[in-house]
């Protein structure tokens, strides 16, 4: 039984480490119950009557906000990118995923800069207007919940948009062929037979931009909305109460886990089998004149409001401080801290969404599969969750090792784990290991398992195999898998702000402590940093959507062509037979 439950031979190792690296996934989760089964004391009665339900009112309106916008922002902008043709459909191709380069705390901090009473904007309609007094033309409040929602949705919407362009992109001309038979107009085939057929890849893309809402402390916090993860911060951070904060992120985290829930029972009936690799795609229509226009125009919105306005809003202050006082010494020092605990962070990351990802290829039994969906379940745990669920036994951990090095050696070295960052990197692998898990997963999907037999007729053990054969056809998996967490990493706030080290600062934290005092231009060099980073992955994104993949047809015969050439003799040839 237990040979059938974990594998069997070289299998077995390769799914005891997986094991192992779900369990540390889950321990900030059982961390946090037993913090918070401590008891708040005369603190959780004040929670339980004017915080949470407070923070749980304006969670949940946000995310229906957030939802309802990245919905109709995403498929819409993919149907009209699938559908129809236009001057300067290129452009937008890549050009609409930029705002994934913007984290959403600089979009917030940009905008109460541009359209504060003084701002550019303002002060540009009142001199248009003739107006003197600040107070005498009214203009919307953006320090509201209608201005997050709205900016939140221009900075998330691309989860939405590249699903379910992808499906689009997938369904075959003759479904919407027969649809025009039938008399329908493109937008009635877009609301009556794309979108349905959409529906798994738009569940999948709004949760993933609803854990993005629910993770953001940031912007919400200056924005003025107060959501679970602004009262876990407040909680913990101004009144000291550590198991009243691990109470409200249980909250929290009861609803992430509902919201998962929902996508997954939402699509439970949905068995949709498209023959898109070899059915011709429909043409898409071609449009002229106002119509292109007005096409163009709609595009033009959410790259404007979600990236560009904000980027050169930021790239201009950045240069204005720069020219006024030069590049701060301590700026040079917060790109290494964050540098370099993204950088370790993400070598840990990758390494073991490699190893829980192939020990679900190799294994032959359940628990393969199992383990690896439960290593990637940290990814819809927010950072302030996480946070909180860390503290405890790293802390005790630390005491422990400086008790006993003291005892022993005589030596005080304070706190070993967290004073050096290891909790830090820890959360984040935690945080984005579904990340580099999926990115494998996915590059190991596109090969044939007539590979792996191949490997191991020829003698090859699993780790042989992994090492002549998997590795070099998963460069590319890898490489990109690697830069996203990276630059997620680099762009962390919530995590960042809790577990850092003393006087331990990273281009986020300065640039939250910037905007928390009102100081934005002394912030803008650090914005300005991570929005230079973040456009890496959004360009790897676009040129792989161009690329041709590796077929998933490809024959086992060729492929086992392919495996003997990678483990007697020339892998060159073999590799470049995969990536044609």
């Amino acid at each position: 039984m237990g040979r059938s439950f974990f594998g069997g031979g070289g299998d077995r190792g390769w799914v005891v480490s997986s094991a192992v690296v779900s369990v540390l996934v889950l321990a900030p989760v059982v961390s946090l119950a037993v913090i918070a089964a401590q008891g708040s004391g005369d603190l959780w009665p004040h929670i339980l009557a004017f915080v949470l339900p407070d923070a749980l009112r304006q969670t949940v309106v946000l995310l229906l906000g957030v939802g309802v916008l990245v919905v109709a922002l995403g498929a819409s902008l993919a149907w009209v990118m699938t559908a129809y043709d236009f001057p300067g459909r290129r452009i937008f191709d890549w050009a609409l995923l930029l705002p994934l380069a913007t984290p959403t705390y600089i979009v917030a901090y940009a905008y109460l800069d541009l359209l504060h009473p003084i701002g550019p904007v303002q002060s540009g309609l009142r001199a248009l207007l003739g107006i003197s007094d600040p107070r005498g033309l009214w203009f919307p409040e953006v320090r509201s919940m209608a201005g997050c929602i709205l900016l939140l949705s221009f900075v998330l919407y691309p989860y939405v948009y590249l699903s379910t362009r992808a499906v689009f992109l997938m369904q075959a001309s003759s479904l919407l062929e027969a649809s025009r038979t039938l008399g329908a107009g493109r937008w009635r085939m877009f609301f009556r037979v794309a979108l349905p057929l959409a529906r798994p890849a738009i569940a999948v893309g709004a949760s993933l931009a609803l854990m993005e809402a629910l993770n953001d402390i940031g912007a919400s916090e200056f924005l003025g909305v107060r959501t679970l993860s602004v009262s876990i911060y407040s909680t913990w951070i101004n009144r000291s109460n550590l198991p009243g904060a691990a109470q409200i992120a249980l909250a929290m985290l009861v609803m992430v886990v509902s919201l998962v829930l929902l996508e997954r029972w939402a699509r439970r009936r949905q068995r949709y089998v498209s023959q898109a690799q070899r059915a011709r795609r429909a043409a898409p229509v071609q449009l002229t004149g106002w119509r292109a226009v007005v096409a163009v125009a709609c595009l033009s919105m959410p790259v404007l409001i979600g990236f560009a306005l904000p980027a050169l809003h930021v790239g201009a202050e950045a240069l204005k401080r720069v020219r006024f006082a030069g590049v701060s010494p301590e700026i040079w020092q917060e790109i290494l801290n964050t540098v370099s605990m993204a950088a370790v962070a993400t070598v840990a990351a990758v390494t073991l969404g490699f190893i829980v990802a192939y020990a679900a290829r190799l294994s032959r039994a359940p628990v393969g599969g199992a383990l690896l969906r439960v290593a990637s379940l940290g990814y819809a745990v927010p950072g302030t969750v996480l946070a909180i669920g860390l503290m405890t036994p790293i802390f005790t951990l630390d005491n422990l090792i400086a008790d006993g090095l003291e005892a022993v050696f005589g030596v005080s070295v304070g706190l070993l784990i967290s004073g050096s960052g290891a909790a830090l990197v820890y959360a984040y692998v935690v945080r984005f290991l579904a990340i580099s898990a999926g990115g494998v997963e996915s590059g190991l999907a596109k090969l044939s398992p007539s590979l792996d037999s191949a490997a191991r007729a020829l003698g090859e053990t699993p780790g042989g195999a992994m090492r002549r054969v998997h590795l070099p056809l998963l460069r590319p998996a890898l490489g990109a898998a690697a830069l996203l967490v990276f630059v997620d990493c680099m762009k962390e706030l919530p995590a960042t702000l809790l577990l850092r080290p003393l006087n331990f600062e990273t281009l986020a934290t300065h640039l939250y402590g910037e905007a928390a005092r009102g100081t934005y231009e002394d912030g803008s060099v650090a914005a300005a940093c991570i929005i230079l980073v973040g456009l890496i992955p959004v360009i790897i994104l676009a040129r792989l959507g161009r690329r041709r993949q590796f077929s998933h047809d490809a024959k086992g015969p060729m492929n086992e062509a392919m495996a003997r050439e990678m483990l007697l003799g020339d892998p060159t040839t073999a590799r470049g037979r995969a990536t044609s």
